[in-house]
């Protein structure tokens, strides 16, 4: 049986045991082009992908465009993506960013963090995933099943998502973070999810710790 003594041993087994369980790595939202991508990641915070992509097909109906998103009334916006949660706040961001997309890069989705991230909406996040899925540039986007997982296989401390982050590029190889933030998501909902593993039930988990009984309490 192998032991896992460092963070470093455990890193490495997860990431060749995730790109065995997941060669591909899809991206889960639906989306057309790089601004209907950044759209739906606005729409993802705190909400599932399902849902998002259930309701982004009416919106692109009606702006699937900076130029068309800008002129789209926040209340209309609001009323599609009513179902994603914080419908308010997100309609007027996706609005807004438009706009400034329009006035401030051409129509064209920006490609740096740093622009990103003064668009409205958009957080360190929403950008990393940008970032990385659509302009292919290393990043490491911690939701909450990548912060839940990395604390219940001793990647991190766990102390707060940004903790997790630096922890999480340090442990892997540059060249696996876009991938393998993907394949960490993916095993979280599938397998080691919020109720139904502890930290002792699902296959990582035991692998890495054959011998814990009480269950992980990581912190949000």
């Amino acid at each position: 049986m192998t032991v896992f003594t460092t963070a470093a041993d455990r890193a490495a087994f997860v990431d060749r045991r995730l790109a065995e369980l997941y060669p591909q790595t899809p991206v889960p939202l639906t989306h057309r082009d790089l601004f209907t991508l950044l759209v739906a990641v606005v729409l993802s915070a705190q909400c599932t992908d399902v849902r998002v992509n259930s309701v982004t097909p009416a919106l692109f109906a009606l702006a699937d465009t900076p130029e068309k998103m800008a002129r789209l009334p926040v209340a209309e916006i609001a009323r599609i993506i009513r179902p994603c949660g914080l419908a308010p706040r997100k309609s007027a961001a996706l609005q807004e960013l438009s706009r400034l997309i329009v006035a401030h890069h051409a129509g064209a989705v920006p490609r740096s963090f740093a622009e990103l991230e003064a668009l409205p909406g958009v957080g360190h996040k929403t950008a990393s995933v940008v970032m990385a899925q659509a302009f292919e540039v290393p990043a490491f986007p911690v939701d909450t099943h990548i912060h839940r997982l990395a604390q219940r296989w001793g990647l991190t401390s766990g102390r707060n998502v940004t903790q997790t982050e630096a922890d999480l590029k340090k442990l892997f190889p540059r060249d696996h973070w876009n991938q393998l933030h993907l394949r960490i998501i993916f095993y979280g909902r599938g397998h080691c999810t919020a109720r139904g593993c502890d930290g002792t039930r699902c296959e990582i988990c035991h692998t890495l710790y054959p011998g814990r009984r009480r269950a992980v309490r990581g912190e949000k």
